[in-house]
C-alpha cells in the first residue's frame, strides 16, 4: 500500500503561496535605511526586479575548508535595475504619530517617457499631466 507522499509528491514549496503571477511589475520599497540628519540629501533605495538565475564558476578564499583556493561552481540571482530619474521631493515634518507629508516639489522638465505613465491612451491624450 502506498502513500500520496510517493506516488504524487507536492511541487514546490507551501511557503511562497499563493502560486500565481504578480499584479504588478514595479516593485514596492517596504523599509529604508536609518537617516543620518548629518548627511546631505541622498538616494536611500533603489528598485530592482528579479531577471532570472544562472550559475558562475568562482575560486573559493576560505581557509580551512576542503575546496579552499578552488573553483566551485555557485548559482547567482540576476537583478535587472532600470535607470531611475528624480522627477519631485516631498518634504516630510515630524508629527506625534509620525511623519506627514507637508508638501511635493515637481521637476519643470520631465521627460516624455514618466508623462506616459499617466495617460491610458497617450496618442489620443492631450498630454496635459504636469502644466499649468
Amino acid at each position: 500500500m502506498s502513500h500520496r507522499k510517493f506516488r504524487a509528491p507536492r511541487h514546490g514549496s507551501m511557503r511562497f503561496l499563493p502560486r500565481k503571477r504578480c499584479r504588478r511589475h514595479r516593485a514596492r520599497i517596504r523599509s529604508f535605511p536609518p537617516d543620518n540628519k548629518a548627511d546631505a540629501p541622498h538616494l536611500t533605495a533603489f528598485i530592482g526586479y528579479k531577471a532570472g538565475m544562472t550559475h558562475i564558476m568562482r575560486q573559493l578564499n576560505r581557509p580551512g575548508s576542503k575546496a579552499h583556493q578552488k573553483e566551485i561552481v555557485e548559482a547567482v540571482t540576476i537583478i535587472e535595475t532600470p535607470p531611475m530619474m528624480v522627477v519631485g521631493l516631498v518634504g516630510y515634518v515630524t508629527t506625534p504619530s509620525g511623519l506627514r507629508a507637508v508638501t511635493t516639489v515637481w521637476s519643470a522638465h520631465m521627460d516624455d517617457s514618466f508623462k506616459r505613465r499617466f495617460y491610458k491612451n497617450w496618442t489620443r491624450s492631450k498630454k496635459k499631466a504636469f502644466t499649468k
